[in-house]
């Protein structure tokens, strides 16, 4: 009897837990859709792609505020952010466990003044993402 319940107590942690290579897929989507993200600030502007990347339940915190939605917060971004002003950043870390994962790393602020000249803050960001019906990953926190 003890072996026949350890039998399949073993069993149904097997079947249960995830299979490390679609972790590892994962990993790699979310991965690669912050490369995208972090291109995108790059090329199309920081407000079009925290708008392109949020959830419809993306939420970011800035000023002391939440500010929630993509539209919300890249008008947000539109009206707080001095033009030429870029973002870059890059993932040191990721970790998936079903439908949400997230990741951290460093980045980098640039914001030119008035006199052009570019003050450039660092920091660490953590991004929380959803993997979305269609199977893409957005955010939901950064």
């Amino acid at each position: 009897m003890r072996q026949s319940l350890l039998l399949i107590m073993l069993m149904t942690m097997a079947c249960s837990s995830p299979d490390s290579r679609n972790v590892k897929e994962d990993e790699a989507a979310i991965l690669d859709t912050e490369a995208a993200f972090a291109l995108m600030a790059q090329e199309e502007g920081i407000a079009a792609a925290f708008f392109h990347y949020a959830a419809d339940s993306g939420v970011i915190s800035r000023g002391g505020r939440l500010i929630k939605g993509g539209e919300a917060i890249r008008d947000y971004y539109l009206e707080n952010l001095r033009p030429g002003t870029t973002l870059q950043w890059t993932p040191d870390y990721v970790y998936v466990s079903g439908d949400l994962g997230y990741t951290w790393g460093k980045y980098t602020l640039a914001i030119p003044d008035s006199t052009a000249t570019t003050r450039e803050s660092t920091g660490i960001f953590h991004t929380v993402w959803k993997r979305q019906p269609d199977g893409s990953w957005r955010y939901v926190w950064d």
